[in-house]
This record gives structure tokens, sequence and C-alpha cells, in this order.
């Protein structure tokens, strides 16, 4: 079951003397701050809306208000907290494009038979993405390329791979 909300950052430390944060943004999009009023927070088990105010971007931060919190230390408090999206206010993908989170978990089938395990990991070193899967085969790295990528189905929780694009792109590490 996809989850209702998807992480959009984390609070790292307090910016300034008047209760501004700075947050490193988990997407790859910065514009999907702007016009932003509304994040939710982990609490009591559950999600809680926390009012902000979006008041700059920069190449690879966003810096903010959060109702309520006036001075730094207050501020510091909310450093680790991390910032959620309900997937209704979530951007809209292209099609074939899935949001991170949704992959993890996947189960990794080629389509000659082999059992690649579960996605615990997507390392994102540059030009592509890179799927890391744990099973029967050790640890397998696979690039996230649409010759490789057969399909994603989200409800059966599978990924399904080209078995011979397999053989020539990923990278076994058989335990």
């Amino acid at each position: 079951m996809l989850s209702e909300y998807l992480m959009i950052g984390e609070i790292v430390k307090p910016q300034g003397v008047r209760g501004e944060v700075k947050v490193r943004p988990c997407t790859c999009d910065l514009a999907r701050f702007e016009g932003l009023e509304t994040v939710y927070v982990e609490k009591d088990g559950g999600y809680a809306p926390l009012s902000i105010r979006v008041n700059r971007l920069a190449d690879d931060a966003v810096f903010m208000n959060v109702a309520g919190v006036s001075d730094r230390d207050a501020a510091e408090a909310l450093r680790g907290t991390k910032l959620y999206i309900d997937r209704a206010h979530a951007v809209a993908l292209d099609e074939d494009t899935n949001f991170l989170t949704d992959l993890y978990g996947l189960h990794g089938l080629a389509d000659d038979g082999r059992d690649l395990g579960k996605l615990s990991n997507v390392m994102q070193p540059g030009g592509n993405d890179v799927y890391v899967f744990k099973g029967p085969l050790g640890e397998v790295l696979v690039p996230a390329l649409k010759s490789v990528v057969v399909k994603v189905d989200l409800e059966k929780g599978e990924m399904l791979l080209n078995g011979k694009r397999l053989n020539e792109v990923a990278v076994f590490d058989e335990d």
C-alpha cells in the first residue's frame, strides 16, 4: 500500500535569529516549494499539519518560517524534523515515473525467471539512478534504464526487468 504522505525535506538548522529554518529538500524540483503553505510532520503515530511560509530558494536549500517559531531557540528545536506533503497535493509525475519512496521494497524479477530480491536502496550517482536489490543472488546493482526496467507494478509490489539487458549492465555481488 502506498504511503499517503511523501517526504519533501528535512530541517537541518536554524537560519538567523528570527526563527527561520534551513531545509534540505528531498525532491528534484525545488519549485515545488513555491506557494506551499502547509506541510506535515510525524506526530503521535500520525501526521500533523504545520503552517509554513517559504522565504527563498537556493541551489540546494529552502529557507522558511514555521508558524509559532519566532526565535533561534525554537528553530533549533526543529532540527532534524522531516517535512511531508500529502499525496493529494504532490506534484504530478510523468507517465512511467514513480516517487522513489514507492519503489523501496519492490520485488525484482527478471523476465528470464531470476529472483533479484527486494529493492533496498536507490543510489543517485549522477547520470541515472541505480537500483540496489538484495536477495538470492546477493546484492545486485541495476541501472534505472528503460531498456532494463520493463514494468513497475506498484499494486503487485513488483519490478519486472529485462534479463538479457541485466547480464550486460547489472553488477552482481554474490555474498
